[in-house]
């Protein structure tokens, strides 16, 4: 698995949220805050306007895109002169529930998408990225993200067997083609700073999907830097000043996320658990866990919701009104 799908798929739990609102003006609906979230929302039908606390606008249009990283709280209206509506709390939004609306004679058309992400486990990645990003619609710079919201569009807008799978896949689809959008190809100039900037410095990048491939090798930053071709020390001060972190305590750090997802994921042992992640020993396997993340690996087992998206079937729930 390549590293942005990696870490997408390591950091994310359980089902994701997805909804298709088909609304008549006026209308405007309050996002209350969720720290763990990483919201999509796009434009299917219509003009709508995002406002944050913050006092930014950001005005969509059809095919457009805003993404909230971290679940900041906004506003989302099909004008500003709307008053706000009741809050959409996140008591209302349950993980692996799928809204489904459709209205031909509904002015504007909304599809929101929310990923759970794993509690105080944030990664770089997500980290380098601001609150709210908007991407305009370019279908012909972007095909197959257009083709993608308008498949997920379709799927949420009926019923027809298979749906809940497929609208799993198109969630998927469309966030990558989307962050494939921001972070552009592994050696193309990138929009951010930070990690997300890594993947788009070949020698980072390489050395990156390297510890990806094999977390479990016994790194060094002379072999990363021979993987990267580049020295030693410049290899660690590239990789430093654009991941955020030096080699091995990216290295480390990784590994003991991996170790995380087996242990809510599955019931191996402890000491394969170790293996797997590059620990020669249960036991230092268990004091580097506990030392990052509070708590020895089998009372994090005992406490750890199951990960894997597989255990929960999309729930289908009617559209509030």
């Amino acid at each position: 698995m390549d590293v942005l799908s990696d870490v997408m798929t390591v950091l994310r739990t359980g089902r994701p949220f997805a909804a298709r609102f088909a609304k008549a003006g006026p209308w405007s609906d309050r996002r209350i805050g969720r720290p763990d979230g990483f919201g999509v929302q796009v434009v299917v039908r219509g003009t709508a306007v995002a406002a944050t606390e913050a006092g930014e606008t950001f005005t969509l249009g059809p095919g457009d895109v805003l993404l909230v990283p971290h679940g900041a709280p906004h506003l989302v209206a099909d004008s500003l002169d709307t008053p706000p509506g009741p809050p959409c709390t996140p008591d209302h939004v349950f993980p692996g529930t799928v809204l489904r609306s459709d209205d031909p004679d509904a002015t504007h058309v909304l599809l929101c998408m929310a990923y759970e992400l794993a509690p105080n486990r944030t990664h770089p990645l997500i980290a380098s990225l601001p609150d709210f990003i908007h991407v305009p619609a370019n279908p012909a710079e972007r095909p197959e993200l257009a083709n993608a919201i308008a498949m997920l569009d379709t799927e949420l807008a009926s019923e027809l067997r298979g749906g809940d799978t497929l609208v799993t896949a198109l969630l998927d689809a469309v966030l990558m083609y989307l962050l494939r959008a921001l972070l552009g190809p592994r050696t193309a100039e990138c929009r951010f700073a930070g990690w997300a900037a890594a993947l788009g410095d070949r020698s980072v990048a390489t050395a990156l999907e390297a510890i990806h491939a094999e977390p479990a090798r016994q790194w060094t930053v002379a072999s990363l830097g021979e993987a990267a071709g580049l020295s030693r020390s410049a290899f660690s001060r590239r990789f430093t000043e654009l991941v955020g972190q030096p080699p091995l305590a990216y290295l480390t750090s990784w590994r003991l996320t991996l170790a995380a997802r087996l242990l809510a994921d599955t019931d191996a042992p402890l000491a394969a658990v170790a293996r797997r992640v590059g620990y020669a020993s249960e036991f230092a396997f268990a004091a580097a866990f506990k030392r990052d993340f509070g708590t020895p690996p089998g009372q994090f087992r005992k406490q750890a919701p199951a990960c894997d998206p597989a255990a929960e079937p999309f729930r289908r729930e009617p559209v509030p009104v």
